[in-house]
């Protein structure tokens, strides 16, 4: 996990592959780039195409946040994961990202369900991985989501990566 100018934003990165939230109910089934399989979890998590995808885990779908390796964190008051591609500074970022909401350009979306919170990390990782650093826990409750992407560029040096979950009732 690491933390940029704001204490209270957690921020997850990548070693180069997407990022993917996965349910904490289906985390030992993640087995990241550590298997014996010829296509291991983390090359599924590669072959999503686009912003989004949906993989499944278990018995429940991880969400893979594909596109680019940005550092990413969740802001929970906008149900929104906000993806770090350029900005000056993390209050530039943030600022932009909530201004962004309100114009993006959503792609098509996604229904996605869930069993309660998710756990947001690396690909390559496995779920279970005991070093919990670059893990980010998502307190979502459990039901299904709309889930939309956008890629926005709010200010003339910030560009920025937005994913809304939309609870579905």
């Amino acid at each position: 996990m690491v933390r940029y100018a704001d204490p209270g934003v957690e921020w997850v990165e990548s070693g180069g592959g997407p990022l993917i939230a996965v349910p904490e109910t289906v985390l030992p089934f993640w087995a990241g780039a550590d298997s014996e399989d010829l296509d291991t979890d983390y090359d599924r998590a590669c072959e999503v195409d686009g912003y989004v995808g949906l993989l499944p885990v278990g018995d429940s779908a991880a969400l893979v946040l594909g596109d680019e390796p940005a550092a990413t964190t969740y802001l929970a008051d906008r149900n929104t994961f906000v993806r770090w591609s350029a900005a000056n500074s993390e209050g530039e970022l943030l600022a932009g990202a909530r201004a962004a909401l309100g114009t993006a350009d959503w792609g098509t979306e996604l229904r996605w369900h869930v069993p309660g919170p998710v756990v947001l990390f690396d690909s390559a990782w496995p779920g279970m991985e005991s070093d919990r650093e670059q893990h980010l826990r998502v307190p979502l409750e459990a039901g299904t989501y709309g889930v939309r992407a956008a890629y926005a560029q709010p200010e003339p040096e910030t560009w920025v990566g937005l994913v809304q979950l939309r609870r579905i009732a």
